[in-house]
């Protein structure tokens, strides 16, 4: 079976949707996500009795199980310490933001449907498509 990209609109509006419905449940909290066609960006916040591995392989098998989406093993995570706030933070999500803009996916990252970001004033805080 051929893997369907993630931004396929049906499959990125499925997967925008089930990570705020872990956003809503608690199980973390979104700062920024970002669907690329073979991977995603996140900025995730997890609550203190959560194992954060625990959570992520959690979505992972379900949408590998109902989407029949074939997710690489693991993933790369980066904790950000609590030095890393103000510039710090706010250039690693630009970068997030710049991912589509740098794969030459849209012209501005303002463009890019396929994002969660409750921090961007020029747009809704869900996806458009």
């Amino acid at each position: 079976m051929e893997q369907r990209q993630l931004v396929d609109a049906s499959l990125a509006q499925v997967l925008l949707k089930s990570a705020q419905f872990y956003d809503s449940k608690r199980r973390w909290h979104i700062n920024l996500f970002v669907l690329m066609p073979d991977h995603l960006h996140a900025l995730l916040s997890f609550p203190r009795d959560e194992s954060m591995s625990g959570v992520i392989g959690d979505w992972k098998r379900f949408h590998a199980y109902k989407n029949g989406v074939m997710w690489q093993e693991g993933y790369f995570d980066r904790r950000l310490r609590e030095d890393e706030r103000g510039e710090q933070l706010s250039a690693k999500m630009n970068y997030i933001r710049e991912n589509p803009v740098a794969a030459g996916l849209c012209a501005q990252a303002k463009d890019w449907p396929r994002i969660i970001d409750p921090f961007r004033q020029d747009r809704p805080s869900n996806s458009r498509e």
